[in-house]
């Protein structure tokens, strides 16, 4: 039990449980999970003994498609399958040269929910998707398109803030959520970015949310494959070592990428000066020059989380890696989170 919860009247703490089971209830009931806690998709991460553990535990998994390839994709799905009956979900890329494919494959395999992330989908995706009896998530980084794609037929919503690790936008959780949250209330909403313990998860569904969605937190789960070292470079960070990627040059954009620092993002920074250098001394023209820094980190997440060269690999994380302080079994993540908002609630 939490040394909070100790201070709190067994009346209190039910009347919080029941609370929370009305404030996730539109989650949980999209969802078909027992707590209203999205597992975020990172790749490498989030395969399917991660995902199934989550599922198992009473949150809902999603698996990471990433770069996969329709096989490959199909092997996990099976593999996912074959550890859990309960519904997780296949966030796909909606730039991935094989995304029709991608969706034969969740149909094939009868996945209930795909996520769909890295760009604003098409209308005619959902509507397929939605057409074959799967439910569609999707990101929505404003109120307009939250809006848009609430008429597309989307069934759910995701906002995640500036804090998150991986591919960011430049606008906190918080404001987001404070945006989001009031105008769309027919959809279940779910809030991402920087949420690292079950206070905030209780916080953002008194706003209006449905649920939460958390990938940072579940890193270091004793079921994920992430490299020894790579969960105690995590373990080790600080929220404030978790940041964005750095631009030298407006003219050479660079995509933000949350992740903790280390020798590899302070190599980019040199990187960069001696390919706009190479640019401006007339040896390389600026497309080659602007494909040679998109192609720095190819590679560099695997090396990471697989290999475990945390010196020099890309490690995702967000900014709620300050709260990761130890390797648990995903059930105690979940159950811990779980308590702390109930906590939360009771006290409030």
């Amino acid at each position: 039990m939490l040394p909070e919860r100790t201070q709190l009247s067994g009346k209190e703490l039910q009347r919080a449980e029941a609370l929370l089971e009305d404030l996730w209830a539109k989650g949980r009931q999209l969802l078909g999970a027992r707590y209203s806690i999205m597992g975020g998709a990172m790749t490498w991460v989030s395969e399917h003994n991660l995902v199934a553990a989550m599922s198992n535990a009473g949150a809902f998994g999603v698996l990471a498609t990433g770069s996969m390839s329709p096989a490959q994709l199909d092997a996990e799905i099976a593999a996912t399958l074959a550890l859990t009956s309960k519904p997780f979900g296949v966030n796909l890329i909606t730039l991935h040269p094989q995304l029709q494919e991608l969706i034969d494959v969740c149909i094939g395999r009868d996945v209930s929910h795909v996520v769909l992330a890295g760009g604003v989908p098409k209308g005619a995706d959902v509507k397929r998707i939605k057409d074959s009896g799967r439910r569609v998530l999707v990101f929505a980084p404003a109120v307009a398109l939250a809006l848009r794609l609430a008429r597309a037929g989307a069934d759910g919503i995701i906002i995640e803030g500036s804090e998150a690790g991986g591919h960011i936008g430049p606008v906190a959780t918080s404001v987001l959520a404070q945006e989001i949250l009031p105008a769309v209330r027919d959809l279940p909403v779910f809030v991402a970015g920087g949420i690292g313990r079950g206070a905030a998860i209780a916080m953002y569904l008194e706003m209006g949310a449905a649920g939460c969605q958390l990938g940072t937190r579940f890193v270091c789960a004793t079921e994920s494959i992430a490299h020894p070292r790579c969960k105690q470079a995590f373990i080790n960070a600080q929220a404030r070592d978790a940041i964005p990627s750095v631009q030298v040059d407006p003219h050479f954009p660079v995509i933000p990428v949350r992740a903790i620092q280390n020798e590899g993002t302070r190599r980019f920074v040199l990187f960069q000066r001696e390919v706009i250098d190479e640019f401006r001394s007339g040896r390389i023209d600026q497309a080659t020059a602007q494909l040679k820094i998109e192609h720095f980190w190819a590679g560099h997440l695997r090396n990471a989380v697989i290999n475990g060269d945390v010196e020099n690999g890309s490690l995702m994380a967000g900014q709620s890696v300050g709260m990761v302080k130890s390797i648990q079994p995903t059930a105690e993540i979940v159950a811990e989170l779980v308590g702390e908002a109930v906590t939360a609630l009771a006290r409030v």
